[in-house]
C-alpha cells in the first residue's frame, strides 16, 4: 500500500494567511522533528516528512530535504521552484498539488544540479508542464551529461554517471521564453553554480536556492561544493544586505534574518582560503593539496567526492591565482602550486 497523506489546514487567528512570527518557524521545524500535531495558531499540511508550509499570500514550499517552493499562479495554477531530487520527490510534490486542486504550470530551476532538477522530467511527463532556467543551467538541464563531464574534465567514467551528479534530461526553456511567470523577480546568485538564481515573490518572499547552507551544514559537509569562489563571495555579499519578509534557502530552515547565516558561511570560505594559503607555503600538486583536504576536514574520498572537492578546490585555486595570491610553475612535467610572499610597503 502507498504511504497515507495526513493533511491539516494552514491558518493565523489575525488573517487567512499567517505571518511568520519570530521563533515560529523555529517551532514549527521542532514539531516536523519530533512528528507531533501542531498547535492551533500554526498548522500545516503534512506528507510523510515533506510538508506543504504557507508563507505568504500565495506562496508555499515544500520542506524537505531540498525545499522544493511552490507560487500560486491563480486559485487553480501552480509554478514549482525547483523539480525536487528525483522521481520520489516529484510524486510527493505532484500529491501535494493534486490535493489542493493545484494544477502545475511551470518549473523554474534555480540551477542544474542533480538534487534540483531530479524530478523535472516527471513533472514534466506527467503534467506537460513548462520548465525554465537561466544561461548556463539551462543547457545543462537540456543535456544533464554535461555536469558529470564538467566535474571530471573529460569524457566521465560510468562510475559518475550516477542519478546524483547526472540528472534525467528535461525540456528546458531559458527564462525569457513565453509563460515565464513575470510577477516572479529573478535574483542573479551566481558562485555556486554557473548562473545560480534565486526568485522573489510577490509576498516578499524570497527563494536563495543553494546561496547559502546551514550551519549544520557547515560544521557537517565542511567544503561545500563551488564553482566561483569570487562570484560566491559577491552572492553572499548580496545575500547579507537583503531585506525580505521571508528567506527560504534549500538547504537550510526558512528565516526572517539571513545575514547571520550569510556571514557563518563567509567565514568558513575565508578559513578554506586561510588553509590553502599556509598549505602552500611550500609547492604542491593538485593531487597532494586535494589529499591534505581531505585529511584537514576529515572527509572520505569516494567517486562523486573527489569530483565534487576536486573540482571545488580547483576553483579556489584559480581565485587566489586571479588575487595574486598562489602562483603555479611546471617542475618534472609536475604543476605545483605555491602560496606568494606578501609584497612589503616601501
Amino acid at each position: 500500500m502507498g504511504k497515507q497523506i495526513r493533511f491539516l489546514t494552514v491558518s493565523h487567528p489575525a488573517d487567512s494567511w499567517y505571518t511568520l512570527k519570530k521563533g515560529a518557524i523555529k517551532r514549527c521545524a521542532l514539531l516536523a522533528a519530533a512528528k507531533i500535531g501542531v498547535s492551533n495558531e500554526y498548522t500545516r499540511e503534512v506528507s510523510d516528512m515533506y510538508e506543504l508550509i504557507r508563507a505568504g499570500e500565495r506562496t508555499y514550499y515544500i520542506d524537505c530535504p531540498v525545499k522544493i517552493g511552490l507560487f500560486l499562479l491563480d486559485k487553480s495554477h501552480a509554478c514549482l521552484i525547483d523539480g525536487g531530487s528525483g522521481k520520489d520527490a516529484a510524486k510527493k510534490a505532484l500529491k501535494i498539488l493534486d490535493a489542493q486542486g493545484w494544477q502545475l504550470s511551470c518549473v523554474i530551476n534555480t540551477h542544474s544540479h542533480g538534487d534540483h532538477i531530479g524530478g523535472n522530467q516527471l513533472l514534466q511527463k506527467r503534467t506537460g508542464c513548462q520548465i525554465f532556467a537561466k544561461g548556463m543551467e539551462c543547457a545543462f538541464t537540456l543535456n544533464p551529461v554535461l555536469e558529470p563531464a564538467f566535474l571530471y574534465g573529460g569524457f566521465p567514467p560510468n562510475a559518475l554517471r550516477n542519478h546524483f551528479l547526472e540528472a534525467a534530461p528535461s525540456n528546458a526553456l531559458p527564462l525569457d521564453s513565453q509563460g515565464f511567470p513575470q510577477e516572479l523577480e529573478v535574483i542573479d546568485l551566481p558562485g555556486h553554480s554557473f548562473d545560480m538564481i534565486g526568485l522573489r515573490t510577490p509576498d516578499d518572499v524570497v527563494f536563495l536556492a543553494d546561496a547559502l547552507v546551514s550551519e549544520e551544514a557547515i560544521q557537517k559537509y565542511q567544503v561545500s561544493f563551488l564553482y566561483d569562489v569570487k562570484g560566491y563571495l559577491a552572492t553572499l555579499q548580496k545575500v547579507e544586505q537583503m531585506q525580505a519578509r521571508l528567506f527560504i534557502p534549500s538547504h537550510a530552515a526558512a528565516t526572517e534574518e539571513i545575514a547571520p547565516l550569510a556571514r557563518a558561511n563567509r567565514e568558513k570560505i575565508v578559513q578554506i582560503i586561510e588553509y590553502l594559503l599556509n598549505l602552500c607555503q611550500a609547492p604542491h600538486s593538485f593531487e597532494e593539496i586535494l589529499q591534505a583536504v581531505f585529511h584537514q576536514y576529515a572527509l572520505t574520498m569516494d567517486c562523486n567526492q573527489y569530483v565534487l572537492v576536486g573540482s571545488t578546490v580547483r576553483s579556489y585555486l584559480a581565485y587566489l591565482y586571479q588575487q595574486q595570491k598562489l602562483s603555479f610553475r611546471f617542475v618534472s612535467n609536475r604543476m605545483l602550486w605555491q602560496t606568494q610572499p606578501e609584497q612589503q610597503d616601501e
